[in-house]
């Protein structure tokens, strides 16, 4: 049984034990792994902060991403709005321009026609005056016909203006 190097390497084993037993060295080894066990737990405690502070970030920022979509669907929706109040108000606006250029060519061809049927008469109403005269004057003599003249280019002109 000590001829057999196994014998040997227990024997070798147990006193490297009661040699760590004696020094102490377990409670070292001891204190070194509860110092790591509580770094572990200390890191693992942070990444749950972590992961709990991340995840209120991502409902916040899912929160406002949801309120800017709201507020961008308003702004075009109202946008839209506006655009088909300006343009009614575009149409209007065009529609009584129109109108009103319409009236204000009408109511100038009304005055042009009416000045030239002024102009017709009064030109109706020389001719005649002159076409009058001179018959008048060819046909009557004397102070009847100068009466007669004057009188019919008074009643003439009176009619005719």
């Amino acid at each position: 049984m000590f001829t057999e190097p196994e014998t040997w390497v227990a024997i070798a084993f147990v006193i490297l034990m009661a040699l760590f037993g004696y020094l102490g060295i377990h409670r070292t080894v001891l204190a070194a792994l509860d110092k790591r066990a509580e770094r572990i737990k200390a890191e693992l405690d942070d990444a749950r902060r972590l992961k709990e502070e991340a995840a209120q970030l991502l409902a916040e920022y899912k929160t406002k991403r949801s309120s800017a979509e709201r507020e961008a669907e308003e702004i075009i929706t109202n946008a839209k709005a506006e655009a088909e109040r300006i343009a009614a108000e575009a149409k209007a606006k065009m529609e009584d321009f129109v109108t009103r250029r319409t009236k204000s060519a009408e109511s100038k061809i009304a005055l042009a026609e009416a000045q030239a049927l002024a102009d017709v008469r009064a030109a109706a109403a020389n001719a005649a005056v002159t076409a009058a005269s001179t018959i008048l004057s060819q046909q009557v003599k004397g102070q009847v016909a100068d009466d007669l003249l004057a009188k019919g280019i008074a009643e003439v002109r009176a009619k005719l203006n």
